[in-house]
């Protein structure tokens, strides 16, 4: 069982970063497309004024679906760990903490899955649209509620390897 939660966990993982490295392609993109036509515009006296319409819009929803699939993707790495109570305990309990402390990721994986799922609800219900380019709310609420339910998933898998089997990767020490 604790290779095949290992095997899911890897899985998830690698889909986690492949959705967090596009969208930070994306942004990348969107982001150097803006400012080389502002400096053409600018650098033409406005003669060719092309822009890239709604990329403060399409930067922040990037950011949002990079941010969620890094957490997910990362999330058993992520912790720091403040040695003050924890020094001199042994590895397999200091394991055991950090699984109990990934709970509370599960928690706000899953507090975050439904309050988007709700709000995807809502946005197909009343038809709303983002601000500048019009597209619909709901996708990008249920992209955003799938990748919050990964953080969760993700947060559990490794909450067991740490509780039952005292397994944990290496945390970031506060230094």
């Amino acid at each position: 069982m604790q290779s095949s939660l290992y095997r899911a966990s890897h899985w998830l993982a690698l889909i986690c970063r492949f959705v967090a490295g596009v969208a930070l392609i994306g942004l990348l993109m969107v982001t150097i497309a803006d400012v080389s036509t502002r400096y053409l515009s600018k650098l033409t006296e406005g003669a060719i004024s092309l822009r890239v319409y709604g990329s403060v819009e399409l930067v922040s929803y990037l950011m949002l679906f990079a941010l969620l699939a890094a957490m997910a993707a990362n999330v058993e790495k992520s912790q720091v760990v403040v040695e003050a109570f924890s020094h001199r305990l042994p590895q397999a309990i200091k394991n055991r903490l950090q699984g109990v402390f990934l709970l509370g990721f599960v928690v706000l994986g899953l507090v975050l899955f439904v309050g988007l799922l709700d709000s995807a609800a809502a946005a197909t219900r009343h038809g709303s649209t983002t601000q500048d380019l019009r597209l619909p709310m709901s996708p990008i609420y249920h992209l955003a509620a799938i990748l919050s339910l990964l953080l969760g998933l993700r947060s559990f898998i490794h909450a067991l390897l740490g509780v039952i089997y005292a397994k944990g990767e290496e945390a970031a020490h506060g230094e």
